[in-house]
């Protein structure tokens, strides 16, 4: 079966403008609980491979090296906030359209007040390393 993978960024929801530390706790709550069931559907289902969230873009490091010498490491990278990757999902499913239906529920996941937060999912193909 293809794997693939559906990245969340922190971009706003379309419903919603408040970044998550500021809601109310109750709706903290309620977020983090739809992902716990979401991932344990998942799972129960055999889709899951792997769903994880990011360190903020504070602690990120970039690397850039020539394979000659040390590598150089500096701080970031720092592009627009709603262009960082804030976490992601690696699912192994049946088709590209099971994958669209489980960003679909990602995208949803409740917001303030429990209204669905309507978050952009990029949805991209795990692909393997050519035969050489």
């Amino acid at each position: 079966m293809p794997k693939y993978m559906l990245l969340q960024t922190y971009a706003q929801g379309e419903d919603c403008d408040v970044p998550l530390p500021e809601w109310a706790p109750e709706d903290i709550r309620a977020h983090i609980q739809f992902q716990h069931v979401l991932n344990a559907e998942l799972t129960e289902a055999g889709e899951l491979v792997e769903a994880e969230g990011l360190a903020g873009p504070e602690a990120a490091k970039t690397v850039v090296a020539d394979g000659k010498g040390g590598a150089v490491v500096t701080d970031g990278p720092f592009p627009e906030g709603k262009e960082l990757l804030a976490g992601y999902r690696v699912v192994d499913v049946e088709s590209e359209a099971r994958a669209l239906e489980i960003a679909t529920r990602v995208s949803a996941a409740p917001g303030p007040e429990g209204a669905p937060l309507r978050v952009p999912i990029e949805v991209r193909q795990v692909m393997s390393a050519p035969e050489v």
